[in-house]
């Protein structure tokens, strides 16, 4: 969500107008993020996000805007994929492919209390019942396949404790994901990539609200659990040490589960899967922190945090209450 493709006013203007979505008067960079370029777009009948493809190649895009479809017509609060004429949602802008969807109202939390991490897990609940009816499928693309194929070109970098930590977390990963019980978790879309800047909240009408979950840009087909591990692992644990919080924690997994329960089998695999998202995060930052890429607004960030949230998920293994 960096600027890495500048895009001409003129030619923003031409793409929503040929999309019926009005004339074009403001066109803004969005600096967070890393993946892909954001722009917010304000014309006449709203407000709009523009966004561009820097690593996503065409043909993988229609199952992320299709994805969100499916999710906001069984009425989770999505961003809208806006169709041109024929009804296509992949667009082209600055030579890229694009999309442009609708603004979220609302505002980030990015110091959740228990409430804020309730509804959080309520709707993500909600999101993965509503995903069992979509009918496309894709890979999680930095799943294990993309950990595995990554490993090996941050190694390199690091100090030799950190190579350690890094080469021992993914083989045990790979033993998880190899065992029965890791084969047997439920699967479906999930997002991936859950964070506390990618779901918004409203308290213009009362006390606060969700009310939109949006950057899909990381989902995929993998373990249910995993989602859930994200979010637990960011809305969960304290921003500055990495150390989870329990009472924010019980929260989440208690709204949670009033919708989708858990399996014993997905209880049990939780400390792994909570490892596995720490994991996960801790790879991409390393990789795009060591390796970075030219933005205009870029803002890499620091792959410690993640390597602080391994070490505590591996030292204190995390389990749900039970009543």
């Amino acid at each position: 969500m960096a600027v890495y493709t500048e895009v001409a006013f003129a030619e923003a203007d031409a793409l929503l107008q040929r999309l019926g979505l009005g004339e074009l008067t403001d066109l803004q960079g969005i600096r967070s993020g890393i993946e892909n370029t954001n722009y917010f777009a304000t014309t006449v009948r709203g407000q709009w996000v523009l966004t561009l493809f820097e690593r996503l190649p065409r043909e993988q895009l229609p199952y992320y805007l299709k994805l969100m479809q499916h999710l906001a017509a069984h009425g989770i609060p999505v961003p809208a994929p806006q169709p041109d004429a024929q009804g296509e949602l992949v667009h082209s802008a600055g030579g890229k492919p694009a999309a442009v969807v609708t603004r979220l109202p609302g505002s980030h939390r990015l110091a959740p209390d228990a409430p804020h991490c309730a509804q959080v897990g309520e709707m993500l609940a909600r999101m993965h019942l509503a995903g069992t009816s979509f009918e496309g499928a894709q890979p999680h693309l930095r799943g294990l396949a993309w950990w595995t194929e990554t490993v090996p070109v941050v190694l390199p970098h690091l100090q030799p404790a950190q190579a350690r930590l890094l080469a021992d977390e993914l083989a045990f990963q790979q033993q998880v994901a190899a065992s029965p019980a890791g084969k047997a978790l439920p699967q479906g879309p999930i997002h991936a990539d859950l964070f506390r800047d990618n779901v918004m909240f409203d308290d213009t009408a009362g006390p606060d609200r969700l009310c939109g979950f949006f950057d899909f840009y990381f989902a995929g087909t993998d373990a249910l659990l995993f989602d859930v591990a994200v979010c637990l692992n960011d809305w969960c644990a304290d921003p500055a040490s990495g150390r989870p919080c329990d009472d924010r924690a019980t929260a989440f997994v208690a709204a949670y589960e009033s919708v989708r329960p858990l399996s014993a089998a997905e209880v049990r695999l939780l400390p792994a899967q909570l490892r596995a998202a720490a994991l996960r995060f801790w790879i991409s930052r390393l990789w795009d922190w060591h390796l970075p890429r030219d933005a205009a607004l870029l803002q890499p960030k620091d792959p410690t945090h993640f390597e602080r949230v391994l070490n505590f998920r591996i030292a204190e293994p995390w389990h749900p209450r039970t009543s």
